[in-house]
């Protein structure tokens, strides 16, 4: 199994111990594990507060940014964890999160 750290100045740098993203590869299998990613602008290096839809969008870019590094998209994505400080904010996080997801339900359920 290979293990590569994945890195781009199109998504910000890490605040903490991790890197943007670790690939791992074996075989002919692959899979990205992306991590910590939240509402920073990577040209500047600063958290864009705004509202929660501004946040949402600007952390699905930056993953977005991070998978086009290794040819992939969101539409690869298997796999999500949102953090969200106030449930109330939920709807409008979700609005946004379903722009980039679309409707992910598998076809086979009801």
């Amino acid at each position: 199994m290979q293990k590569d750290i994945i890195y781009t100045k199109n998504a910000p740098e890490p605040i903490g111990p991790y890197s943007q993203a670790v690939k791992l590869s074996w075989e002919n299998q692959k899979i990205l594990y992306t991590s910590g990613q939240v509402a920073i602008d990577p040209a500047t290096g600063e958290f864009k507060g705004g509202n929660i839809k501004e946040q949402t969008k600007l952390v699905l870019e930056n993953i977005n940014s991070i998978l086009r590094e290794v040819n992939s998209n969101l539409k690869n994505v298997i796999k999500t964890t949102v953090f969200i400080k106030d449930m109330n904010d939920f709807s409008a996080m979700n609005e946004v999160y379903a722009e980039y997801f679309g409707d992910s339900k598998r076809q086979d359920q009801p």
